[in-house]
């Protein structure tokens, strides 16, 4: 919670004349009861022993007195409306500078900590987590100075009208305290396992958002709404427990206020009859143990909220605490070599250290020539793209671009070295010239031929509109060839130096997909190319052609040579274009 409550820095100055307000206006309200137990007490109890008074002053004094209650009744809604409405402006503020820099952190964290967080608890922490802090500060600044002066206040007011009943109920709010204490202590871990089965229920509903029609198609409707029921039931559960557990608070502060007040009224009552207080006293002592019983209830609701808050910090805060990225090497630890183009030298690796899913993968691909890799699916051909871009790192071996290895390179620069097309890529809702140009310092002339090169110029004209035409998000205004030739236009605008095309063209034509070959390699000679395909068609063309077969490379060379030494390429050509060159 301290990292968070650093952001409330900036709002120091501006908060604290809102919590002067705030205290300026709670003591004024805490001054009503008081100013009618002198009321009663001091004019309007002495006239039943004084016979002959002068009924018009009376009245003006007891109309000055009750001008004076209202003028202070006015004074705490002017105030409090003033000082609730900064609290909430000042907690948005603090939820957006945190959101802010918790999706900056989380657009850096490197592949494996996304991997490890999971991308349903990120969208959690980001959403959820962030809002438990935004409802926690606002709470803290509208009832954590006006619940203690109440206290207090009242309990130092109740003392100077009569120490007898402010001892009586002073007695109880120690069992108070005592019982919050301990549901509080109790229900405080709970939070963080609710915020996990919210993390797992986010996790089913991205899914199955995501893959609605595939659902639809094979008839798995009820399949996933038993899935997602699941999910809910083990969240309800949770929560459920939780809420068992932390909504006990009130009925128990009430028992024991409400105990309280009776001792109070018996004792008051037993006192007034001795002639050793006096009505008004108790009225105004009636009033303070309402607004004492509202400030104990005030307490309690910002200990749950708190505790909420305090969970979903803690998570936060593991996110802020994580490093971006991966950390640079040293060229001194990875001693850059006299070669261009990129290497792989003996890689190999696992993911979280576990399973390993390259082995000893060495290929060289000199400078603006193209490398295909074509595998069955899970064979690891992603991973090597994963590697070349170092969203992770190595296992084993290196990976080296123009000698220099990946590691010993800042992100911003190895990253602005590549143009990036995957199959699953996304688009945004906004016009497709701003889809491909993608917030970079890119022309329009640079989109248009982008857009020729990669075959989408025909479709886009034909919209109305345009480059100006308004995608809806995701694309779905597009069909997947569509898509897919927008992603490929946005990887190529930006004139990389490795243009990337991870399985980019598998929604293509064949026809489509030879034009979008030939185009490449007539623009983009300088370019170095690698292409990830299931298809033979759109690698064969390639200078080299890597085969991996369960993460390692079982054959390399061009699609003759492999169609004459490579039994499985062979096998895979056949089946696709029955041993056919195709131009």
């Amino acid at each position: 919670m301290k990292k968070i409550l650093k952001y409330l820095r900036p709002y120091a100055g501006a908060m604290s004349v809102s919590l002067t307000v705030k205290v300026l206006a709670t003591l004024s309200e805490l001054a009503i009861p008081y100013i009618l137990s002198y009321i009663i007490d001091g004019i309007i109890r002495p006239l039943a022993d004084e016979p002959a008074v002068d009924t018009s002053a009376v009245i003006k004094r007891i109309a000055c007195w009750a001008a004076l209650m209202v003028g202070c009744a006015a004074a705490a809604l002017v105030g409090n409306v003033f000082a609730n409405r900064m609290a909430a402006k000042y907690a948005a503020g603090v939820a957006r500078e945190v959101r802010r820099d918790l999706f900056s952190r989380t657009m850096r964290l490197s592949a494996a900590k996304t991997d490890e967080f999971t991308v349903p608890s990120l969208e959690s922490r980001l959403t959820t987590d962030t809002y438990n802090i935004h409802n926690f500060i606002n709470t803290l600044q509208r009832m954590g100075i006006r619940a203690p002066i109440f206290l207090v206040g009242g309990l130092a007011l109740t003392a100077t009208l009569d120490g007898m009943l402010t001892l009586v109920m002073a007695c109880v709010l120690p069992f108070i305290f005592v019982s919050v204490y301990f549901i509080t202590a109790k229900g405080l871990p709970m939070y963080t396992r609710v915020q996990r089965a919210v993390d797992s229920m986010i996790r089913v509903v991205r899914e199955d958002a995501q893959g609605i029609r595939v659902i639809k198609a094979l008839s798995k409707t009820e399949y996933e709404k038993r899935r997602y029921d699941a999910e809910n039931s083990a969240l309800a559960s949770v929560e459920g427990r939780t809420n068992a557990i932390m909504s006990s608070t009130n009925p128990v502060m009430n028992l024991f206020m409400n105990l309280g007040l009776v001792a109070v009224v018996f004792v008051g009552a037993y006192r007034v009859n001795g002639g050793l207080t006096e009505p008004g006293k108790i009225i105004a002592f009636i009033q303070y143990f309402t607004l004492i019983s509202m400030a104990m209830m005030s307490i309690t609701r910002i200990f749950v909220i708190y505790s909420k808050a305090n969970a979903s910090a803690r998570r936060i805060s593991e996110v802020l605490d994580t490093a971006e990225g991966l950390p640079s090497a040293t060229e001194s630890e990875y001693p850059a070599r006299a070669e261009r183009g990129v290497v792989f030298d003996g890689v190999s690796f696992a993911y979280n250290s576990t399973k390993t899913i390259l082995h000893d993968v060495s290929f060289s691909v000199p400078t603006g020539t193209r490398l295909g890799i074509i595998g069955a699916t899970g064979s690891g051909k992603s991973t090597v793209i994963s590697l070349l871009m170092r969203f992770y790192d190595v296992s084993a071996g290196s990976v080296r671009i123009d000698g220099r290895d990946v590691r010993t390179i800042d992100d911003g620069e190895l990253h602005s070295l590549f143009g990036v097309a995957m199959q699953n890529d996304f688009l945004v809702a906004d016009t497709i010239e701003e889809n491909i140009r993608f917030g970079r310092d890119i022309s329009r002339a640079e989109i248009e031929r982008a857009a020729k090169i990669a075959q989408a110029a025909d479709f886009i004209e034909s919209f109305e509109g345009g480059y100006s035409y308004m995608l809806e998000a995701k694309g779905a205004n597009l069909s997947g060839g569509q898509k897919q030739r927008l992603l490929i236009a946005r990887a190529i605008a930006g004139s990389p130096r490795i243009l990337i095309l991870d399985d980019s063209s598998s929604a293509l034509d064949y026809k489509t997909d030879a034009a979008l070959r030939t185009a490449i390699e007539r623009e983009l000679s300088g370019t170095t190319t690698f292409i990830v395909a299931q298809r033979v068609s759109s690698v064969m063309s390639c200078e080299q052609i890597a085969v991996i077969d369960e993460g390692r490379i079982i054959a390399l060379g061009s699609h003759e040579e492999l169609l004459a030494a490579c039994e499985v390429y062979r096998e895979i050509s056949e089946s696709q274009l029955g041993g056919a060159i195709l131009e």
